[in-house]
């Protein structure tokens, strides 16, 4: 390996999360800070809440609402009109 390009190691890192929780390990900046951790992701604790950063979720739901109307309307069938019979 070569000396001198590799960055510096911090073997104490202190990572900081949104709702507060810190914990030391190692990396190459000092400080880091996250917006979801194992203490507040729903994964972990079993509480469901969405984190709704910019409608995303209320977007989706939207999209979901209008497919299943728009199904609803394609399984209804028109009544076909009547064969004019030649005489």
């Amino acid at each position: 390996m070569k000396n001198g390009i590799h960055p510096t190691y911090f073997a104490t890192a202190t990572v900081t999360c949104a709702c507060g929780n810190t914990w030391q390990t190692g990396s190459t900046k000092e400080a880091l800070h996250t917006e979801i951790c194992s203490k507040c992701h729903p994964f972990y604790t079993g509480k469901q809440n969405l984190i709704d950063t910019a409608g995303t979720v209320d977007r989706f739901k939207q999209k979901q609402a209008k497919a299943a109307e728009a199904k609803a309307v394609a399984t209804v069938k028109k009544p076909r009109k009547a064969r004019a019979t030649k005489a």
